[in-house]
C-alpha cells in the first residue's frame, strides 16, 4: 500500500472544486468537470497498483477487496440516496420520480453511466433536474475494479513478466477508442467504461515505477508545475463545447498523472502548497462533497423558495456553503466511522449493512416505477401540465435532418429537405441552434405564403468564426462560404439562446451580411425561466400560488435591449420576443388552456410556437419586414 501523501489529498480538493465550481456555473470554469478526469487517475493510482502488488504476492482476496471498496464508497453513497429520495418525492414531478427511480436501481448497481448515456446527455438542458446524474462516474470507477482484477490475475499467470506492457496496450486501446469515439458518439465516449478506462490505467501505470526516477529536486518542481498547470487550464479553458473526452482529455489527465509522478521523486513547491491544511482537510471530504453537492444544487433549484432572478450567485454561494457543510458532516459521521475507529464495523457487520440497505434502495427505486412517480401527490391538471416535461420535439424541429445535435458530427443538413428554395414563394433561410428550430414550425405553419428553410446545430450561435465546435464551424463555414453565395434567399433569419459573449461575433456577422447584399432579420432572446416551465406551472397550481413570473430571467430584457440596438444601428431588422410574450413582469406561459407555452427552461412546445409566430403577425413585427424586402406593402390594419 502506498504510504499517505498529502500532496494528492490536496490535488482531490482542486479536483472536487473545480467540479464544484462548473456545476455552479461560474464563468471561470466552465471545464470544471475535468476534476472527475482528476479522480480517476488517482483513484488508478491508488486503487490499481494495490490490486497489483497483491496479485504478485498472492494476497489478492476478492472479498477482502471489495470489503475495502464498499468501507469506502458504499456508506455514504447509500445515505445520500437515502436523503435524496426523501426530497425526490417532496419536489419531482411524477415522470421525473419515475426517471428518479430507475437511476437509484442504476446507482445502487453500478450502472448509472450505461443509464444515462441512454437516457440524458451530462451538458444537456434537463441535467439539473437529475439528482444522481453525478453518479455515472463511481458506476464507472466500480466497473473498473469489476475487470482490473480479472486481467491483472490472468496477465499474472499467463504473462507475468510482461504485465506492463499489457497494461500499456490495454491503456492505448481505450484512449484510441476514446480519441476515435469523442468525433462519433460523444455521449457515449463521455460515460462508458471502455472510453474511460484509459484514465484510471494512466494512474495504475504511474504507480508500476516504470518510469525512470529523477533525483535532482528540480526536476520535481517542473514536472509537478507543468502538472498543476495543466489541470488548471484545462478547467479554465475548456467548455461543454469542447470535444471530450477524446484527446482533450489527456491534458487534465497527464497533468494529474505528472503531479502524482513528481511526489513520487521528492518533496516541491507544488507538493508543499497542496500539502496545505485546508486543502488537505477539503480533499479528506472530498468524496462527501462531490455526492452531496450535486444533490444540493438540483434541489435548491427546484425548490422554487429560492427564486434566481438577481439574486442568483447569494443563491449558488448559500448553496456550495450548504454542501460544505453537509459533506463535513457526512464524513465524519458516515464516511469515517466505516472504515476506522472503534465504531469500525466487522465485515461481517458490514455486508449485512450494506445488503440491508441494497434492499431498501432497490425497494425505493421500483415503487417510484411501478407507481409512476406517484401521481396521486399532485392534482390532475398539475400532472397533465407536468407531463409536457417529457416532451418531444423531434418532429416538429426535424431533429436529425434540419436540427443537428452536437453529438451528429459527422451529420449533415438536409439539402432537399431543409434548404430546398421555392421558386412560386419567399423563401426566408432560419439559421441557428435549438432557440431557432423550435420556431421552424409556427412561422411555416403562420405564413403559409413563406418557404422557411431551416439550418440549425444545437449549442451553436449563428455567427461567423464560432470556435471550439467542428460542427457549428462546418456548417456554418458551409452556409456563409457556400450556401449563401450561390444561392438566392429572400432574407436570412438569425435565432438563437443568445448570451453576452455572442454580440461581438454577431456584430461582425451582421457587417458581414451587409457587405454581401444579404437582408437580415434578427431575433433576440426569448423568455427563459431558472426552472422548467411545466413544474413552475404545476407547483403554481398545486399550491394555488402564481409565483411562476417571479421566475423568469430578467436579465435577459437587458439582453435583449442591447441586441436591438446593434440591429438598429446597422438598419438590421429586430425583433423582440420579450415585448412578443411580456408586459411589464408578466409573461405568457400558456400557449392555449393546459398547454404551456413552453416545455423547459425556454424551448417552445409546438402550440408555443405557433402562438409566438401568431404574434409575430397581429404585431406586424415579422409580417411587415417579410412583405417589405419584396415591395409588397403590408396588409392592412
Amino acid at each position: 500500500m502506498h504510504a499517505y501523501r498529502k500532496d494528492i489529498d490536496g490535488l482531490r480538493a482542486i479536483a472536487v472544486l473545480t467540479v464544484i465550481a462548473f456545476h455552479a456555473q461560474w464563468p471561470l470554469f466552465q471545464g470544471g468537470f475535468v476534476g472527475v478526469d482528476v479522480f480517476f487517475v488517482i483513484s488508478g493510482y491508488l486503487m490499481g497498483s494495490l490490486i497489483i502488488k497483491d496479485v504478485a504476492t498472492g494476497k489478492f482476496s476478492i472479498v477482502s477487496f471489495y470489503e475495502r471498496r464498499i468501507r469506502r464508497i458504499f456508506p455514504a453513497l447509500a445515505f445520500m440516496m437515502l436523503i435524496t429520495s426523501g426530497l425526490a418525492y417532496c419536489y419531482l414531478l411524477p415522470s421525473e420520480l419515475r426517471d428518479y427511480g430507475k437511476s437509484v436501481i442504476a446507482a445502487t448497481f453500478s450502472f448509472s453511466n450505461i443509464y444515462f448515456n441512454k437516457y440524458s446527455n451530462y451538458f444537456n438542458i434537463a441535467a439539473p433536474s437529475i439528482p444522481l446524474l453525478h453518479t455515472w462516474s463511481l458506476a464507472v470507477e466500480e466497473q473498473f475494479y469489476i475487470f482490473l482484477p480479472i486481467f491483472v490475475i490472468f496477465a499474472h499467470r499467463i504473462w507475468p513478466a510482461k504485465l506492463s506492457l499489457l497494461l500499456i496496450i490495454v491503456t492505448l486501446i481505450s484512449f484510441g477508442l476514446s480519441t476515435y469515439g469523442a468525433f462519433v458518439n460523444r455521449t457515449s465516449t463521455f460515460y462508458l467504461l471502455q472510453t474511460r478506462a484509459w484514465e484510471l490505467l494512466l494512474g495504475t501505470l504511474i504507480s508500476l515505477n516504470s518510469l525512470p526516477h529523477m533525483k535532482a529536486p528540480i526536476w520535481s518542481n517542473v514536472v509537478s508545475a507543468t502538472g498543476l498547470a495543466l489541470v488548471i487550464v484545462s478547467a479554465i479553458s475548456f467548455s461543454p463545447s469542447t470535444i471530450f473526452p477524446g484527446f482533450a482529455a489527456l491534458m487534465p489527465c497527464a497533468g494529474a498523472g505528472l503531479i502524482i509522478l513528481a511526489g513520487r521523486w521528492g518533496s516541491s513547491q507544488v507538493g508543499r502548497a497542496l500539502s496545505w491544511p485546508p486543502l488537505v482537510f477539503v480533499g479528506q471530504i472530498s468524496y462527501s462533497l462531490y455526492l452531496w453537492h450535486w444533490p444540493v444544487f438540483v434541489f435548491t433549484r427546484m425548490s422554487e423558495l429560492f427564486p434566481l432572478g438577481d439574486h442568483a450567485t447569494l443563491v449558488t454561494v448559500s448553496a456550495v456553503f450548504a454542501t460544505t457543510i453537509i459533506a463535513t458532516l457526512s464524513w465524519k459521521y458516515v464516511e469515517a466511522p466505516f472504515r476506522s475507529g472503534p465504531t469500525r464495523p466487522s465485515r461481517k457487520r458490514l455486508f449485512e449493512i450494506a445488503g440491508a440497505a441494497v434492499v431498501v434502495l432497490a425497494a425505493i427505486g421500483l415503487s417510484a416505477i411501478a407507481s409512476r412517480g406517484f401521481p396521486s401527490r399532485y392534482m390532475a391538471q398539475a400532472n397533465a401540465i407536468a407531463s409536457y416535461l417529457k416532451y418531444g420535439t423531434k418532429e416538429y424541429m426535424r431533429t436529425g435532418t434540419c436540427f443537428l445535435l452536437p453529438e451528429q458530427i459527422s451529420g449533415n443538413i438536409n439539402f432537399s429537405e431543409c434548404l430546398h428554395t421555392d421558386n412560386t414563394k419567399n423563401n426566408y433561410l432560419l439559421i441557428g441552434d435549438s432557440y431557432a428550430a423550435h420556431l421552424w414550425y409556427g412561422l411555416s405553419i403562420v405564413f403559409h405564403d413563406i418557404n422557411f428553410l431551416q439550418a440549425t446545430v444545437g449549442a451553436c450561435r449563428p455567427v461567423l468564426g464560432q470556435q471550439g465546435d467542428p460542427l457549428c464551424s462546418r456548417i456554418w463555414n458551409y452556409i456563409f462560404s457556400d450556401y449563401l453565395q450561390h444561392h438566392k434567399v429572400d432574407g436570412l433569419i438569425l435565432a438563437a439562446a443568445w448570451r453576452e459573449d455572442n454580440l461581438g461575433a454577431l456584430s461582425r456577422t451582421l457587417d458581414w451580411a451587409a457587405a454581401h447584399g444579404i437582408r437580415v432579420i434578427l431575433i433576440g432572446p426569448i423568455v427563459q425561466y431558472d426552472d422548467a416551465l411545466p413544474r413552475l406551472l404545476a407547483f403554481s397550481l398545486e399550491y394555488h400560488d402564481p409565483t411562476h413570473a417571479d421566475h423568469h430571467r430578467r436579465d435577459l430584457s437587458n439582453l435583449d435591449e442591447e441586441m436591438r440596438q446593434i440591429a438598429e444601428r446597422r438598419g438590421v431588422k429586430y425583433i423582440s420576443l420579450y415585448k412578443a410574450l411580456c408586459e411589464r413582469r408578466t409573461c405568457e406561459v400558456f400557449a392555449s388552456p393546459g398547454v404551456p407555452l413552453q416545455f423547459d427552461y425556454g424551448h417552445l412546445t409546438k402550440d408555443g410556437s405557433v402562438l409566438v409566430a401568431e404574434h409575430l403577425l397581429k404585431l406586424r413585427m415579422l409580417a411587415e419586414n417579410l412583405t417589405s424586402l419584396r415591395g409588397i406593402a403590408p396588409p392592412e390594419r
